[in-house]
């Protein structure tokens, strides 16, 4: 879309005020919100912001920031309402004197895919991003919605969890998504809604647009929206698997040979095995927050150890079975991330993982079919040589800190940020004292 059908279109939608916005190091949406009739000089100029107290980004002495707008991503906010009715714009960083901004994590993104792209591979995303729909009960205490009385699938046209889902879907299909499916997840007040695999840049935008769209309408009905990986205890947490795979410029998809088991092709398993291979070190970026390890825990369907496998749901990446006829749906579902990730950091460390897998010809181990590994004991895991994900979030930093490549994947500038960032968020965790804490140790210690 160029600036005049840019400038034509917000017209025609009656739009009074565009929020241009990005994201910081962890993911957190930021937006410099403007009247529309600042929207022509935002094209011609971009947008100037103090970039110094965004987490991630600049020195107080150089805290002038440059927003560039990605005139494609505009869309309508649904939930604003008409008398100030809002759009957006994801734009790119750019420091003052006009060079990308190494803080940027869309920048990052963008950057990988376009060299990516040079390798003569378009790398595709489809990510499934489950959230629970909680009310307040009273105060700052919150509880599952209480008519929501759904399971794994169940229809319950009463239900009022529906009834929010199934306006959650128009809302986004109103800003450009193309949603496939909606519908409950496997705990009380839990949900997944599915929308098309994409270009990596363009998944990771819709990530983000879904998760603050999800929140908007929920509160819209009282409810709260939450992409919290373990907010309940007891019952499954929330991840977000990745369904993933290499097209070429003719939308080939590399991953499929038809001469092979799995329909998978060498570059494929190759894929998998560096995946495998920078698993440990990629569950930093992948499942960042310390309450994503009370996620990864045997029981509960996130997996936990390190393989893959076609009938396998407890291995770490599945293969979807092959439809005959279906060849661009062959992919690999790689299943440990939750959606408190940030979306351009996660799909940069997991495509520069697959990538060195191809790069260094790594041969993907043995699939684990027809055996589930929560089962096995810890020596037979060993014999066979499955390892684990790590236990916690200091871990998995520690792991991440090792990795070279997917260091080298995110840069010097964003990989301190981050690190500073999740080292500050752990100290904070270890240096509180927990009501469980309390109920076990106050009286008896």
């Amino acid at each position: 879309m160029d600036k005049k059908e840019l400038l034509e279109r917000v017209q025609a939608d009656g739009v009074k005020f565009i929020s241009y916005q990005f994201t910081d190091v962890s993911g957190a949406v930021k937006s410099v919100d403007a009247p529309i009739n600042r929207l022509e000089t935002a094209l011609n100029e971009g947008v100037w912001f103090d970039g110094s107290s965004v987490e991630g980004f600049t020195r107080i002495q150089e805290s002038d920031m440059h927003l560039r707008l990605d005139l494609d991503t505009y869309a309508v906010l649904p939930w604003t309402p008409v008398e100030m009715k809002r759009a957006r714009v994801i734009c790119d960083i750019f420091t003052p004197d006009g060079e990308p901004f190494a803080g940027d994590p869309r920048g990052l993104l963008k950057r990988k895919t376009e060299e990516t792209r040079k390798r003569g591979f378009v790398f595709k995303v489809g990510p499934e991003p489950e959230f629970f729909l909680f009310r307040r009960n009273g105060g700052d205490v919150v509880h599952p919605v209480p008519h929501d009385v759904g399971g794994y699938f169940d229809f319950s046209p009463n239900d009022e969890a529906v009834q929010v889902r199934t306006e959650l879907m128009g809302a986004l299909a109103s800003m450009g998504f193309e949603v496939e499916v909606g519908h409950h997840e496997v705990a009380l007040g839990q949900h997944e809604i599915d929308f098309k695999y994409d270009d990596a840049l363009r998944t990771a935008d819709n990530v983000l647009t879904l998760k603050y769209t999800v929140k908007a309408i929920a509160a819209q009905h009282g409810l709260i929206a939450s992409f919290m990986p373990k907010p309940l205890v007891g019952v499954n947490g929330s991840g977000m698997h990745i369904h993933q795979s290499l097209f070429n410029e003719k939308g080939v998809n590399l991953f499929f040979d038809a001469r092979n088991e799995f329909k998978l092709s060498p570059l494929a398993h190759q894929f998998i095995g560096g995946q495998l291979k920078h698993a440990r070190a990629l569950s930093g970026i992948v499942a960042p927050t310390v309450n994503s390890y009370k996620r990864l825990v045997p029981g509960y369907e996130a997996p936990v150890y390190i393989g893959w496998a076609q009938t396998n749901r407890s291995a770490l990446i599945r293969i979807p079975r092959y439809t005959p006829g279906m060849d661009s749906a062959v992919r690999a579902e790689l299943r440990c991330p939750d959606p408190s990730c940030n979306p351009y950091l996660a799909f940069t460390a997991i495509l520069a993982a697959g990538l060195d897998g191809i790069d260094q010809k790594m041969a993907a181990p043995n699939p684990l079919n027809n055996v589930n590994i929560f089962e096995m004991t810890e020596k037979e895991r060993s014999r066979m040589k499955i390892g684990a994900l790590p236990g916690s979030l200091a871990e998995a930093l520690t792991e991440l800190d090792r990795d070279s490549v997917l260091k080298g994947a995110l840069g010097g500038y964003l990989f301190e940020a981050f690190m500073r960032e999740k080292w500050a968020e752990w100290d904070e965790y270890r240096l509180h004292v927990s009501e469980w804490e309390l109920e076990h140790y106050l009286e008896i210690a």
